[in-house]
């Protein structure tokens, strides 16, 4: 009996113990999830807005904050209201195809007579969108073009050769959807009688297969078009479709660069269309209007760069006089820059020794734009109004963290979406000049579960690297950190071009577990080298045709440097880094092996000659151009310098980076006889989830970690 009692407390105690840690049940149980704010979209009379919730799609009235009832009522994954607001398109399910694409199958509702349309009779498309006057909606099915009437249901077929692996219509191949960010390729002119779209021929393009294993007998196979470095691209025509006349015709580009053609934009202007093209080598940007009635094409202006353009994320705003706005780094920061209708420059609207991050919208009353900017330092974005006039500013945001808006139609009001490193998310409704009107959610209990398990603060610093740049880091000390102690070091990073991973922003991500590792003794930091963003151009562009040189040379000085502070362990350093992370821990433990005992890579680039076109080229050129840059900047190159211990990860079925960069630095490790750890996820994409494949994945990472360093 008295065993037994004893056992009872030793038993309540290690529960009372282990309540005040992190653990990955926890993590993955969503006992730590925070809450959110889902579909905000403001409506047009600038006085209500929108957000989705377990009922329905409900109404909110910006003055009062107080509910409205349902525009809509029922389940939908997302929504889209037509310019007058008289319709809304529903997405009833989907099935994801690649990083942006779906299958959906939608329905439009009248919101006057409540009538109920399904799109494609109720077949999945892709990519819906209401014509300007509301009376149709176009869409893609097998790679053909369509538009339905919503007044009379008729679905009239613009293209006819769409074929899967050979010709699409209006829709992104892979390479486009993945590196310039958005799955459609077309758009309706302001006056609804005319679409502008892409279409683009890969049958030329080589063609990657990926095993599927499923439960099948026989394994079958994924099969898509994939153009890798210095491979053939598809090839893309803008072609212009009239409904008056229901015929097509293709725009002639001969004169402009041509050989990507990203994005087609609507403009202010009924019978115009834009669009931006660009060379193979992604260092200039032609920006092209359309007249859609004559199909006469005019450049406005050529955007260049001595390395290259960031053409996945162009900012193009047309006011309503058909000026318009428009996003440059060529005085060494990302600003905005306004042209008159012909595409001469009026001035530049913002400066200084910061960047523009994001682009709300402009109010033509006040002659305002709102932005989002990096001026209260690197690591901070905050939201601010500009006169595009007299270039005078005012901060609406908190000066401090991560902040985002979404505002009123009239700019009235806006919900900030707020968060720092050390506190979760919060929603708050405020006027438009910033004043808080009410907290609509925060995650103070969120943050309550985490502060009782011991969660710490991460500490901002910045590290020198070798030519003198003060690179921006963080680090997690353990919960009772002792200076006199020796801590083994667990570095993050991911390093991509133009990326960012040490931000004074919540993170809901890796930054749970990274606590959890704290808590088991360990310091975590991360630093973010040449190469990444937020720091002018110079900072990140100095990578250009050497990717991974500059950028592993700062982590393993910041690890030297990390190692030099008293309280780390030199000799117990190690690294985690997924994707271009990957890559960079694959580097750290050859290049780096006399400073990284210990690594883990997840899906990592082994050679760039395997990544696609579009991405590898802009930093890179082509292999046949530049084949130094690519042979000398591989993990393979370097297999034989390994030391430490290596966990090498991989999803078989990664669409984005192949399972075949793994599998051939294996073959290279294997080769010079270095012993290593692998993990496959089988039928897994890039992102290895799905099941119980993530509490998997991240106990395997652990104990490793635990194992090993």
């Amino acid at each position: 009996m008295k065993k037994f009692l004893l056992t009872l407390t030793i038993a309540a105690a290690f529960q009372s113990i282990s309540a005040q840690e992190i653990t990955l049940d926890k993590i993955y149980s969503g006992y730590y999830r925070g809450k959110g704010i889902a579909g905000i979209t403001s409506m047009k009379n600038g006085e209500n807005y929108l957000v989705i919730e377990q009922g329905g799609i409900a109404k909110y009235s910006y003055k009062t904050s107080q509910k409205e009832g349902n525009i809509v009522d029922g389940q939908f994954e997302s929504y889209e209201f037509s310019d007058d607001e008289s319709k809304i398109l529903l997405l009833k399910e989907s099935q994801p195809i690649y990083r942006h694409s779906f299958l959906g199958k939608f329905e439009v509702k009248d919101l006057k007579s409540g009538k109920v349309m399904s799109l494609n009779k109720g077949n999945t498309l892709q990519e819906p969108r209401f014509s300007p006057d509301a009376t149709k909606v176009a869409f893609i099915a097998d790679n053909n073009l369509f538009y339905q009437d919503l007044n009379t249901g008729k679905i009239t077929q613009v293209t006819t050769d769409g074929k899967k692996n050979s010709i699409l219509n209006g829709l992104a191949d892979w390479v486009y959807e993945e590196e310039f960010g958005h799955a459609r390729q077309y758009e309706w002119t302001k006056n609804s009688d005319a679409i502008v779209f892409v279409k683009s021929d890969e049958s030329q393009v080589p063609e990657i297969y990926i095993p599927i294993y499923g439960k099948t007998l026989y394994p079958t196979e994924m099969r898509y078009k994939y153009p890798k470095a210095g491979e053939k691209n598809s090839v893309v025509s803008a072609q212009l479709y009239r409904l008056d006349s229901g015929k097509t015709m293709p725009l002639n580009l001969g004169a402009f660069k041509n050989y990507y053609i990203p994005n087609v934009f609507q403009t202010a202007k009924a019978d115009e269309i834009v669009l931006i093209t660009s060379g193979r080598i992604q260092n200039a940007s032609d920006i092209l209007k359309v007249n859609t009635k004559t199909g006469a094409v005019q450049k406005l202006f050529t955007e260049t760069d001595d390395k290259w353009i960031d053409t996945d994320s162009p900012t193009l705003e047309f006011l309503e006089d058909d000026s318009f706005l428009w996003a440059s780094e060529r005085d060494g920061n990302r600003h905005l820059y306004w042209y008159d209708k012909d595409g001469k420059l009026k001035k530049q609207i913002t400066t200084g020794n910061w960047e523009v991050t994001d682009y709300y919208g402009y109010n033509p009353k006040s002659k305002e734009i709102y932005v989002q900017t990096t001026e209260k330092g690197s690591i901070n974005k905050v939201v601010s109004k500009v006169n595009i006039e007299s270039g005078k500013s005012q901060l609406i945001s908190n000066a401090e963290g991560n902040n985002a808006a979404s505002f009123s139609k009239n700019y009235n009001y806006f919900i900030e979406t707020s968060s720092t490193a050390a506190k979760p998310y919060t929603f708050i409704l405020k006027d438009g000049n910033g004043k808080v009107v009410k907290e609509l959610q925060n995650n103070e209990a969120q943050l309550q579960k985490l502060k009782a398990d011991s969660f710490v603060e991460k500490e901002f610093i910045t590290i020198p690297n070798a030519v003198g740049d003060q690179m921006n880091a963080w680090i997690i000390k353990p919960k009772n950190f002792d200076k006199n102690n020796k801590y083994p070091l667990f570095m993050f990073q991911y390093s991509g071009p133009g990326s960012q991973q040490v931000s004074n922003s919540w993170d809901n991500g890796n930054g749970i577990w990274f606590e959890m590792l704290a808590q088991k003794g360990y310091v975590v930091a991360c630093v973010d080298g040449r190469g990444t963003g937020y720091k002018g151009a110079k900072f990140k562009k100095v990578t250009y045709m050497d990717l991974g040189k500059y950028e592993i040379e700062d982590q393993i000085t910041a690890a030297k440097w990390l190692g030099n502070q008293p309280y780390i362990d030199k000799t117990r350093i190690g690294m985690f880094g997924w994707s271009f992370g990957g890559y960079m821990t694959s580097l750290a433990m050859t290049k780096g092996a006399d400073v990284f005992k210990m690594g883990i890579a997840v899906a990592p680039v082994t050679n760039w000659r395997y990544y696609d076109s579009v991405y590898t080229e802009r930093f890179m050129r082509t292999p046949q151009e530049n084949p130094d840059g690519y042979d000398k900047n591989s993990p393979t190159e370097y297999a034989n310098l390994l030391k430490g211990k290596f966990l090498l990860i991989h999803g078989t079925a990664d669409d984005n980076v192949h399972f075949q960069n793994s599998m051939e630095f294996s073959e290279a490790l294997i080769q010079n006889k270095k012993q290593f750890d692998f993990m496959a996820y089988p039928d897994k994409n890039h992102g290895i989830y799905g099941g119980q494949t993530r509490p998997q994945l991240y106990q395997k990472m652990t104990d490793f970690i635990l194992e090993n360093l």
